[in-house]
């Protein structure tokens, strides 16, 4: 990531996922116990769930960010992977629920982004909820994204990918913030 996603670290954007995306996304959405967390990032949505759950593992491709939040959930419930996401390192049906919140446009192609669906769906129990998010194209974030990946989903073929994946019940809404789904594994 560029170092223009400093913001994601910032306290302005920690409210913002605090107060208005994580509600709107996950709505009365249950996560059950043991929460699957993919690309925490600067760990903002981490610190929300974490206070929800009874255990958390998050998992971070990047190791400076993974290092960072190993330290920070050092003696919580959270545990911290690193580890892409696209080859998960669990068994199936291990987790409760899964989240995936504003990261989904790095992870380069749609192939990519469909094994990292498919591996979701396959490391959580059957019936279990999976809530994602992320922002809608636009030209602001492409600049944003100067020298780093960005490729966003679509959300009008985002149902259709996730039901290929594994999961059921899709629903996708978009609204100023961006786009958010939520599904269930079969």
């Amino acid at each position: 990531m560029n170092s223009n996603h400093d913001f994601c670290g910032s306290d302005v954007w920690r409210e913002m996922v605090r107060e208005q995306i994580i509600p709107w996304a996950l709505g009365d959405g249950v996560l059950g116990d043991d929460l699957l967390e993919v690309g925490p990032g600067f760990g903002a949505t981490t610190e929300v769930f974490s206070e929800r759950v009874a255990r958390l593992t998050a998992v971070e491709i990047d190791p400076r960010l993974a290092a960072r939040l190993t330290e920070r959930f050092a003696g919580t419930n959270v545990e911290v992977v690193e580890g892409d996401a696209t080859d998960l390192p669990f068994p199936d049906d291990r987790f409760s629920g899964a989240t995936c919140f504003s990261m989904l446009h790095h992870v380069p192609g749609e192939a990519l982004q469909d094994r990292l669906f498919a591996e979701v769906a396959r490391v959580l129990r059957p019936g279990a909820a999976f809530v994602a998010t992320d922002s809608l194209h636009s030209d602001d974030l492409r600049d944003f994204h100067e020298g780093d990946t960005y490729e966003p989903i679509d959300p009008a073929g985002l149902a259709d990918r996730l039901t290929a994946a594994g999961f059921r019940d899709v629903e996708v809404e978009t609204n100023d913030y961006g786009w958010a789904a939520r599904a269930r594994t079969a």
